[in-house]
């Protein structure tokens, strides 16, 4: 049972979450501490911490995994019901749309980091292969990107006449390819490999120059560019 002797609110000002922030700033809170503030409240038998502590390491203690979370799935935790687990969704789903903010003002890519920047707040989260292509103009800036094809959990279509046609379309000279593994596995497959040469060739007659391709795992990325593969 959760007496009152460690309950939350008989925590010392420094051992409270809330208060914790409030006093000396974000960075001095864990992640359990963190989602602990969002939770609330915690069960009979465990504070709101230790219920965050407990939800982190049933996902490996990673965050991304996390995010991952429907709110079914969510609610699967003891002492999280929709309406805990509907704030926790919103709160890391503001923490992607943080990150794409970030890079929205991007305007000329540099580098396979760029590219990997642009496209994983959208893929974080996937569950799923999603094939996107980025295009761009002479001068290597932005001009759109485009979700190709959705898959499943090993694959996803790449239909050259459609890339190519969003490509002309736009006024694209340059075409990034990415999609991402949501096994985390970096290392590109066969498919992955012929489809990148088909795409390349089909782009040289086009006058349309396919750059690179990034695939994208946790927090990581494989460029096709990067390894000389393109």
């Amino acid at each position: 049972m959760l007496t009152k002797s460690n309950s939350i609110k008989t925590w010392a000002d420094d051992d409270r979450p809330r208060e914790k922030f409030i006093e000396k700033g974000k960075a001095s809170l864990s992640n359990a501490e963190l989602l602990a503030i969002l939770i609330h409240s915690g069960t009979k038998e465990e504070n709101a911490v230790d219920v965050a502590k407990n939800i982190l390491k049933q996902n490996g203690n990673n965050l991304i995994n996390l995010s991952k979370l429907g709110i079914k799935e969510l609610t699967k935790y003891k002492g999280i019901g929709e309406a805990k687990a509907a704030t926790i969704a919103a709160a890391l789903e503001l923490g992607n749309r943080r990150r794409e903010a970030e890079v929205a003002e991007l305007e000329k890519i540099k580098s396979s980091k760029d590219v990997f920047d642009i496209f994983y707040p959208s893929l974080s989260d996937c569950n799923y292969e999603e094939f996107w292509i980025l295009l761009l103009n002479r001068a290597n800036k932005v001009i759109d990107k485009f979700c190709i094809s959705e898959g499943g959990l090993t694959g996803t279509v790449a239909d050259p006449s459609k890339i190519f046609k969003i490509a002309i379309e736009n006024k694209a000279v340059g075409v990034i390819l990415c999609h991402n593994h949501p096994s985390g596995n970096l290392s590109p497959s066969e498919q992955d490999k012929n489809i990148t040469k088909k795409l390349k060739e089909g782009g040289k007659l086009l006058d349309i120059s396919v750059l690179d391709h990034i695939i994208i795992g946790d927090e990581k990325y494989f460029s096709f560019a990067d390894e000389g593969l393109i």
